[in-house]
């Protein structure tokens, strides 16, 4: 086994613990619940095999559901995002970059990558409240919790990312 898939593993028991034990119980103004560990698919390196993110996606989602009782929410939300993210990322990389190229603020700038993580983070808090409520009988709630949702993920993921930049 090599030493990125134990990487992996470690930054997924991280962004489990985080979620489970703490964001998974913050909810402000009961609309806004950071969704973080949409970052783990986000940075997927441009090399990695698809089959590989998919069942990093599915996997984390899955462990989520299993301890905040959301029944295959995340897991079918984030496996969707991490069938997107390699062909999504393509469009932010320049084609003569290196094949382990991990999308971040460092490598692709400031600008690309909020044009990189906005959507994504979007897609992703609209497939999971819209899997969650299943209906669009209360839209404003529904409209409050991916707005909420994703600006609360956007910036912690922004902020993380800065942190990161700092090392």
């Amino acid at each position: 086994m090599s030493a990125d898939f134990f990487k992996r593993l470690g930054w997924f028991a991280v962004f489990f613990l985080a979620q489970v034990i703490v964001f998974g119980r913050i909810h402000l103004l009961h609309y806004a619940t950071p969704l973080f560990y949409v970052y783990f698919v986000a940075t997927f390196p441009r090399n990695q095999e698809k089959w590989a993110g998919l069942a990093w996606g599915f996997s984390l989602g899955l462990v989520i559901d299993i301890f905040s009782n959301t029944p295959g929410l995340a897991a079918t939300s984030l496996t969707i995002i991490a069938a997107i993210q390699p062909y999504y990322l393509e469009l932010y990389v320049p084609r003569d970059s290196a094949d382990n190229l991990t999308a971040s603020i460092k490598t692709l700038g400031p600008l690309k990558y909020a044009y990189y993580i906005v959507p994504m983070v979007l897609l992703y808090c609209l497939l999971f409240y819209t899997l969650e409520m299943f209906t669009f009988f209360n839209g404003l709630y529904w409209l409050m919790c991916v707005a909420g949702s994703s600006l609360l993920t956007l910036v912690l993921i922004f902020a993380f990312e800065m942190g990161k930049g700092n090392r």
